[in-house]
Formats: C-alpha cells, structure tokens, sequence
C-alpha cells in the first residue's frame, strides 16, 4: 500500500475548529504522558512526535545514553502503537527485519512453505544503532519505509498502518560502522539531533531514576486517534506565503541554483521530497502549538531538522571547519528580518 500522495477536501472551518481542539487536546495529553517519563529534551519530543504525526520517519542521532531508546519504547505505548525493537549489528541479515519463508510439512508428508514474519511487521519499528549493519541488510528497511510493504521470495506483503521507523545512531563510536546512503537519509523526514540535557532536566534524571520505584509510560491515545490526527494534518491549509518560503529555502539550498556561498559549499542539496517534508511538518507543528495553519516561522524552525541530512557539503568546505548547520542558518538568516 503507497504512501498518500494527494491532500483530501478541506473540510469546513467549524469541523475544522472541532476536530483542531480536540486534536490539541489529544496532543496535550501525549506530552504529558511522555513528560512524566522522559525529563526535559522538549525539542528532541517535540521533533519526534511531528515526525510521527506527520505519518514519516525519524533518525534519532546523539551519543549513547541519552534516553534515544527509552523515547522510542515510550512513545509506542503512549501512542497506543504495537512496536518492535530491532539492535542491528554487523551480523544482522535482511531476513532478520522481513522475516522468511520455512517449509511445513503436513500429517500426509505434503510440504509446502510458509512465511514467518519479522520485526518490521509492527506499528512502531525501533532500529537501534541502524548505522552498524551492512549496507545489505539496511537497505531491506528501504522498501518498508517508502511503499509500506515488503518482499520476500517474490510475494509481497502489507505492513501494519499506520507504520513508522524511529531510528538511532551513534555519532560517535566510528569502528564498525556503515554510513548510511543518502537514497536512504532522505526517507527519514526529519533527523533529530539529541543533545546533552540541561542541568535541571539530568538532576531530575539523577533522582527519578535511581529510587526504587521507576515511572513507566501509559497510553496517552489509541492508534485511531493517531490516525484521524494524521489525516487531520493532511487536510490543514497552507497560506501561499508558507508555500513559497518553502520552495524558496528547499530550492536556494541546492548548488547552481543563485546563491554563491552554496555553489561554495554545497555538493549536492535537498530534492523534492524535503519540501513535501516541510509541507507536512510545518502543519503538524502548527496544530502542536494550538494554530490552525502553519507560518513561514514554522518553516524556518524545521530548516535543520529537515535538511540537514538531505545535504552533503563540499571537501573544501569541510576542510574549513564549516558545518551543515551553518550553512543552513545561512539560508534561513536573510529571512528573518
């Protein structure tokens, strides 16, 4: 089953107003679930819940102990998702995400195959540490996360709706890893960098989590709910301005395309499939903080979460010590006035 490509009827503005305030609601008490389980990081929740309401995928990237799984597994259950969690090492083989097929044999001595399914037949798929296998093996998630289906000896197979991949990675710890190829960057919507916290957020980790009682999540809303908020996202108006921001920024972030300081730096930018991820992020952003259409604001806050993977810069670039992100606050600085 493929992705839904086409925004349906706008609905009128008081069922609009309705089901906003009641997806507000609903949003309000996901945050508060997961608050009570994971201390401070409002950014790093707030960019992972957009991604997921916006129906996409998230790479989650920091270094280890920084509660990246623990923000999955929370958010499977406060979704009301079913969710699997896959460690991917440099042994792990495709038929160990997509399952395989086994062969039965009956009382009468008749055999025939059967197909076994994997992990990645759930709601919520974990890919813990995507960037330690090989290349093979990552790539059997691609299928999966663009057309919602896999295929094993031949046969196709439907995956669970609503699905989405929360994957993380180790910026650090370089030894064994596989980077992974930009084919397969660019269908995650947004990459989520999860920072250190902040001083009062880890003294609360420090005292919350070392007693002998721990909080566990609870389910916030139903995969229903999800769904209908999801849709609702889709049917959200874009202001022509917010539109035209978004082609502007996609399209200055691409060499050969009029800006000087990205012909510099830049190798090769973002194509169209980062402005359909702005297009859907900046709705869901705009119904996370109770608004009812999305602003060029909303565009330039998700710049980087949303960029930052579908670019790559050039080796004199590197070599200058500039990074990605500046190139990006570049593009979005001029704007800002």
């Amino acid at each position: 089953m493929g992705r839904i490509d086409t925004v349906e009827q706008p609905i009128d503005a008081n069922a609009a107003v309705a089901a906003a305030e009641q997806a507000l609601a609903d949003i309000s008490a996901v945050k508060k679930a997961v608050s009570e389980v994971i201390y401070g990081q409002e950014n790093v929740v707030e960019q992972t819940l957009l991604a997921v309401l916006s129906g996409g995928h998230a790479l989650l990237v920091g270094v280890p102990g920084l509660a990246k799984t623990k923000l999955v597994s929370t958010l499977g259950t406060v979704l009301g998702l079913s969710s699997n969690r896959i460690q991917f090492t440099p042994d792990l083989m495709p038929s160990d995400i997509l399952g395989s097929e086994v062969m039965d044999q009956d009382e009468t001595g008749r055999r025939s195959f059967r197909f076994v399914p994997g992990p990645v037949f759930t709601q919520l798929l974990m890919a813990d540490e995507i960037n330690r296998a090989s290349p093979r093996t990552q790539s059997a998630l691609l299928q999966a996360m663009q057309e919602y289906h896999v295929t094993v000896a031949g046969a196709p197979h439907d995956l669970p709706r609503p699905f989405h991949v929360l994957a993380t990675q180790n910026p650090l710890e370089q030894e064994g890893t596989y980077p992974l190829p930009e084919a397969q960057l660019d269908r995650f919507l947004m990459q989520v960098d999860v920072p250190y916290p902040e001083m009062a957020a880890e003294r609360q980790i420090l005292l919350e989590t070392t007693g002998a009682a721990e909080s566990i999540a609870k389910p916030a809303i139903t995969m229903e709910r999800l769904a209908a908020i999801q849709m609702l996202i889709r049917q959200m108006p874009v202001p022509e301005s917010v539109v035209d921001a978004i082609l502007e920024l996609v399209r200055s972030a691409r060499p050969g395309h009029g800006n000087a300081k990205v012909d510099e730096t830049v190798s090769w930018g973002p194509g169209p499939r980062a402005g359909q991820a702005l297009m859907l992020c900046a709705r869901a952003r705009a119904l996370y903080d109770g608004r009812l259409a999305p602003s060029i604001d909303d565009v330039r806050a998700l710049a980087e979460p949303i960029l930052q993977h579908r670019m790559a810069l050039t080796f004199a670039a590197r070599a200058e010590g500039i990074g990605i992100r500046d190139v990006i606050a570049g593009l979005v600085a001029p704007k800002a006035g």
